[in-house]
Order: C-alpha cells, then sequence, then structure tokens
C-alpha cells in the first residue's frame, strides 16, 4: 500500500490530518493553501511549515499530483489527455478550447457499470472509483488549467454513482479553501440516480445536466438499463420540488440516433414530460462506437427536431461536435490504451 495522498482531501479532512500527527490547528489552512492555491507539486516546498511539521507529512502523506500519460490533439484544438489511476487502469479528460471559453470534461470512475447501449465507457465495464483527489488532478495537473472557464462531469462514469467522491470534489473546487470557482461555472450530468441527485441539489450550487435520450418507457430502458430502477417519470417529478432559477439551470442531454428517437412524436411527449419545468435540451450527435447497431440522426432531422421544441417554447440547441478525428466518444481513448496494455503494445 502506498501513502496516502493530501491533494483531494477537504478542509475538515486536513483538520484531522495535523490533529493526528499533533501539529496545530492553523496548520490545516496552511496545508489547504499550498494544495489548492500554490503552484507546487511536493510537501517538502510548503515553506511556512516548519521542517519537523514537513517531516511528519511526509512519513504518512504524499502531495498526490498525477501527470497524464498521453494527449492527443484534433484539428480544432480539442485535446484528449489520458491519466493513469493507482489502479492500473486509465481515464480521460478533454479540454475543448472555444472563442469566448474553455471547458474541460472531467471522469467521476474507472469505466461505468451502468451499461448505456451508445456508452464505449460502459463497455469497459466498472473499474472502481475515483478519488476526489483523481477526479480534481484532472483539472490541476491540466497544462491549460489556467485558461479554464468551466468544468463538466460528463467524462468517464456515472458521478452520482460516486457521490462522495464527487460531492467533495464539488465542495473543494467552489471553497474558498480551495480553488474558489463558481458554482454557476460548473456542470454535473447523470442518468438520473435520484438519492444522489437529491443530495446534489441541495448539498450544491452546481448546475445539473440529465441523461435523457427518450421520452418513452420502454425505449428508454433499452437505451439505458437505468429506466428500470430510476424511470425518467420519476426523475422529473423529484426535480419540480426544486426551483430552477436562471441562475441555477437543468438541461437535458438528448443523444438523437435514426428512426429510434428522432420523430415528430417524440418532440410531442419531451414537451409533455418536461412541462412545468424550466430548462432546456441539448441535441448530441453520436459518435459511431464499435459493435453496436446505433446510426446518429441526419443533421437535417436533428435542425428540425430542434426547431420543432423551440416552437413549442423549449430552449433547444444542437451541440458542436468537437475531436471527432482523435477518438471523440467517451471511452474510445482509455479502452484502446488498456487494449494496447493488455497486448504489450503503446500508443
Amino acid at each position: 500500500m502506498g501513502k496516502d495522498k493530501l491533494f483531494g482531501k477537504t478542509l475538515e479532512e486536513l483538520k484531522t490530518v495535523v490533529s493526528d500527527l499533533g501539529l496545530p490547528s492553523f496548520t490545516a489552512k496552511q496545508i489547504a493553501d499550498w494544495l489548492y492555491h500554490k503552484e507546487i507539486s511536493s510537501i517538502e516546498e510548503m515553506s511556512n511549515l516548519s521542517k519537523h511539521a514537513r517531516s511528519l507529512l511526509s512519513e504518512k502523506y504524499d502531495f498526490g499530483l498525477i501527470p497524464h500519460s498521453n494527449v492527443q490533439e484534433s484539428i480544432d484544438g480539442t485535446k484528449k489527455y489520458l491519466f493513469p489511476t493507482d489502479s492500473g487502469k486509465f481515464i480521460e479528460s478533454a479540454y475543448i478550447p472555444e472563442e469566448d471559453r474553455a471547458t474541460l470534461c472531467v471522469s467521476s470512475q474507472v469505466g461505468c457499470k451502468m451499461g448505456c447501449l451508445f456508452c464505449m465507457t460502459g463497455k469497459q465495464g466498472f473499474n472502481g472509483q475515483l478519488t476526489p483527489g483523481e477526479i480534481l488532478n484532472q483539472i490541476r495537473s491540466l497544462p491549460e488549467r489556467n485558461r479554464l472557464s468551466n468544468i463538466v462531469y460528463m467524462g468517464m462514469g456515472e458521478p452520482f454513482d460516486n457521490p462522495d467522491s464527487v460531492m467533495k470534489s464539488l465542495e473543494i473546487l467552489t471553497s474558498d479553501y480551495g480553488f474558489g470557482m463558481s458554482p454557476r461555472r460548473i456542470t454535473v450530468s447523470t442518468i438520473g440516480i435520484i438519492p444522489s441527485m437529491l443530495r446534489f441539489l441541495n448539498d450544491s450550487e452546481c448546475h445539473l445536466a440529465i441523461s435523457l435520450h427518450s421520452p418513452f418507457d420502454e425505449e428508454r430502458r433499452k437505451l439505458m438499463p437505468i429506466q428500470q430502477t430510476y424511470p425518467i417519470q420519476q426523475v422529473i417529478s423529484a426535480l419540480k420540488d426544486f426551483d430552477f432559477s436562471h441562475q441555477r439551470r437543468v438541461s437535458f442531454e438528448y443523444i438523437m440516433f435514426k428512426g429510434i428517437n428522432d420523430s415528430p412524436v417524440h418532440v410531442k411527449e419531451l414537451c409533455r414530460l418536461l412541462n412545468g419545468i424550466k430548462c432546456r435540451i441539448n441535441l448530441i450527435r453520436f459518435h459511431a462506437i464499435p459493435d453496436t447497431p446505433l446510426e446518429g440522426s441526419s443533421l437535417k432531422v436533428m435542425e428540425s427536431f430542434r426547431d420543432h421544441l423551440n416552437d413549442k417554447g423549449i430552449i433547444t440547441t444542437i451541440r458542436k461536435s468537437r475531436g471527432q478525428d482523435i477518438f471523440a466518444a467517451c471511452g474510445m481513448l482509455s479502452t484502446k490504451k488498456l487494449l494496447q496494455k493488455e497486448n504489450g503494445t503503446d500508443l
């Protein structure tokens, strides 16, 4: 077993660390300042701690940052970073620069157990939870971190299947002792695990995105097995108890599949399902993955779908596809790396 890592610990956890080591209580705030406000990467660089304190910390803890092991850059400027985990697996993050913003899509699990038909990460299976530090490391170890304006939890894994780590990472991201980022710059995406979603809504002010993909029970069940446990109708009912003002936003992600969920009947049912919720819908092109019968809807069909929803009063946009030349679908890059590792080759 390796040493525990300081990076990714909340202030309360750091207070426990310094208490267990017999250090003054104010040391916890000093450590947090070094971890989340300063550009250092080792305990020895925490210069306002005594040598004795640094020695005690170093005996039991590592700083905890992990550099990326590979990066692929698209012709459109999107970059996919591959990060190793302590378990010997890999996760990926997508850096998406635009004219007025720069967004990082982070992972919350190694693989995923949800088994959505359209998701490459799900085909990996579930290989473990990320710690708060491993989630935040994707941000802190990003070469472009000083350009970031937005964070989205839309990478590998289901965030609300790892609620403790996700909530701790959000606390550190948004707190004064941590990165001090506005929660309005952070969006967490879920397929609709209701208990964890309600915890998030009560304990965080970040935006919420729901992976919808079909308003019909049986159809969504075929695409997303979670529909059997948490039907989208129950998810919507739970959301109606919360006030989503202009400051806090709920959106719905809707990947469009040819001949499956892209008809006028779907527009009508979406309007019925979402009635009473102030929201927006993001239509997403399907990035083909191996061994799936699914095909993406044409741009013409997507534009018609969007226009009909907008005419019905639901703000709807088509998300721009990025990084199509660098394994754009979530999980593609890490899956390739895992296969190459198993075969004794490398990227």
